[in-house]
């Protein structure tokens, strides 16, 4: 357990990480959290349910830190991509202190730069549209090599290290519980008026490799997203087969489409207002046409 360091900015930033089964990780996130160059206010770990040393692991860091909250919530033991997350996480956004400028959504299986939210702080401070902001996660390969993982989404900051600042977390409505959530936030963003802004630099190493989690179900998931996003059927299909082009599968195109069409034979509820749809079907076709050779 590391000792606290001490900087200070004028901005301030809280903390909210939902956590379930992480004894493997999270003394590394927590320790990472309370090295940083500048701390935050406020650590609120979400204890979801955990059955193993997770509690524990809370208990010895409460004691060790002021910063730190723990919440205990017991979730519906079925698996729920998107919407259980941001339960969680919004278990713990309700106890936040007020005040603060930029709220943070972690995952508790990363390390951190021990600067990383001084950077990051201050983008916020130099740039007033700055809504989301946000390093990349790199991966440890087999052969003990780290890489960044999806590099070909640059203008994307990934749901387990998203930092806002309050009022776009605000004017945003906070995080729908669906799945794409993390999409759909830097959509609403730049619908509201604020910018998405990545720093390459900042190199986040994640823990738990995601690659074997990209499966039919996760794909079926993806297509859903798609359709509560509002993005449309030639949208979808552009999308999707960009996404199977990248990832040299074929069948994640026919995955996402069925999705996509399962989620529309349900009914399912747009996670989006037709006005926000409206604005997302323009963005997305202007990223299209940009991307064309001609």
């Amino acid at each position: 357990m590391l000792k606290e360091t001490k900087k200070h900015s004028s901005l301030t930033y809280s903390v909210v990480i939902p956590a379930h089964n992480e004894e493997a990780f999270l003394a590394l996130t927590l320790d990472s959290l309370l090295s940083q160059s500048v701390l935050p206010e406020q650590i609120v770990v979400v204890n979801d349910h955990s059955t193993d040393s997770t509690p524990k692991i809370l208990k010895d860091y409460q004691k060790a830190s002021d910063r730190l909250t723990v919440v205990h919530r017991r979730s519906e033991s079925k698996h729920m991509p998107g919407s259980k997350v941001v339960a969680t996480f919004n278990a713990g956004l309700d106890h936040l202190n007020k005040g603060h400028d930029i709220i943070v959504k972690l995952d508790a299986d990363l390390i951190l730069p021990s600067d990383y939210f001084e950077k990051v702080l201050n983008v916020f401070e130099q740039n007033p549209k700055a809504g989301i902001v946000g390093g990349f996660a790199w991966e440890q390969e087999g052969n003990g090599e780290w890489k960044r993982n999806h590099p070909m989404n640059k203008d994307h900051v990934r749901g387990a290290f998203k930092s806002y600042s309050t009022p776009c977390f605000e004017a945003i409505g906070g995080l729908r519980p669906a799945m794409g959530w993390d999409t759909i936030d830097e959509l609403l963003a730049r619908y509201n008026g604020y910018e998405i802004i990545t720093l390459p630099e900042l190199k986040v190493k994640h823990l738990r490799p995601t690659g074997g989690s990209y499966n039919k179900k996760a794909r079926l998931l993806q297509g859903e997203a798609m359709f509560l996003m509002r993005y449309g059927l030639p949208i979808t299909l552009i999308a999707s087969a960009k996404m199977a082009f990248k990832q040299k599968k074929v069948m994640t195109f026919f995955h996402n489409i069925q999705g996509y069409f399962r989620a529309q034979i349900k009914n399912l509820p747009p996670a989006v207002t037709p006005e926000e749809g409206r604005f997302i079907r323009a963005f997305r076709w202007k990223g299209i046409k940009a991307q064309l050779p001609f």
